[in-house]
């Protein structure tokens, strides 16, 4: 493999997807990055069509790694789609897992909190049982299962709460509602850690290198630690402390002229088609100890999305 092989993104318009496009000049400068996504590559095709895309773009582009950074992530809308939520979440991982094991390619893929059913008041570790309450989770744990099976060198990492600087997400629709609205009431009682795309992109660039010459990032003469592993943004917050903070940044910008009033409630007042785990904390130590990188704090990571809209 040359060393200036490309990396490979699934995914064009995502979150994470945009930022690592965004960064991968400055973090990763030796490596070009390709990117492919619909019409070029469609992973709710049957899975047989797939694997020929697939194929087909791993021998024209050579690349070292593959970042799979594609997902179906309309959580509620899901509920209504699972066969669609199935094939982008779970089949396509597989075939994208088993392409890459055939080549000796190694490949990263997110999963998400959705995993688990979100019950106690501790963090989840990646050894803990899953029971995802929807379709979503479901769909997302099957692309967990797909991905080991195919015995590729994988890094998996569940991340929750994904906000950023391009993409639909909580801290868009907050901002929005802000600026339309003097109250809002926000869900109180769901707790996890907001995780930004601009620090998962950061990380899967910074251990690209140590991925693609299969070395350990803390121990060169070990391999790279690959498996299963949690990140997200810390400390834990529930989600109306969560707009707090958004709307406290907002006026400091200037994005916002006023903050509205804020009424936590509880989830049942709330009701949405898609059941949401009440406990989405993942416990970060496992990834902090393989490769030495703290949890991002989210209050940071906030700061600067709202300075780059500001």
């Amino acid at each position: 493999m040359s060393t200036n092989s490309p990396v490979l993104v699934i995914g064009r318009s995502g979150q994470v997807a945009s930022a690592l496009q965004r960064l991968a000049p400055a973090l990763l400068p030796k490596r070009p990055l390709l990117v492919v996504a619909r019409p070029e590559l469609d992973l709710a095709v049957p899975a047989p069509e797939l694997a020929a895309t697939i194929e087909k773009l791993l021998e024209e582009y050579q690349p070292a790694l593959v970042l799979n950074a594609a997902a179906y992530t309309a959580v509620d809308v899901a509920e209504g789609e699972p066969q669609l939520a199935a094939a982008i979440n779970g089949a396509a991982v597989g075939v994208i897992a088993h392409a890459c094991a055939a080549r000796c390619l190694p490949l990263f893929h997110l999963s998400t909190d959705y995993v688990f059913a979100g019950g106690g008041d501790r963090p989840w570790r990646e050894d803990d049982p899953t029971g995802p309450l929807g379709v979503y989770g479901a769909s997302k744990l099957a692309g967990e299962q797909a991905l080991r099976e195919a015995g590729s060198h994988h890094l998996l990492l569940r991340v929750s709460w994904v906000f950023g600087v391009e993409g639909a997400n909580f801290v868009r629709t907050m901002l929005r509602l802000g600026a339309e609205r003097p109250a809002l009431s926000v869900v109180a009682d769901q707790i996890g850690g907001p995780t930004s795309a601009e620090a998962i992109a950061t990380t899967w660039l910074e251990l690209a290198e140590a991925a693609i010459t299969n070395r350990s990032p803390l121990d060169p003469d070990q391999p790279f630690p690959w498996g299963t592993f949690h990140y997200a943004g810390e400390p834990a917050v529930n989600w109306c402390g969560f707009a707090e903070a958004i709307f406290a940044e907002a006026v400091a910008l200037g994005l916002l002229e006023r903050a509205p009033e804020l009424t936590p409630i509880p989830t049942s007042a709330y009701p949405t088609p898609a059941q949401r785990p009440a406990n989405s904390r993942l416990d970060t130590s496992r990834f902090r100890a393989a490769f030495d990188i703290p949890p991002p704090d989210w209050r940071e990571d906030l700061r600067i999305c709202l300075s780059a809209w500001a």
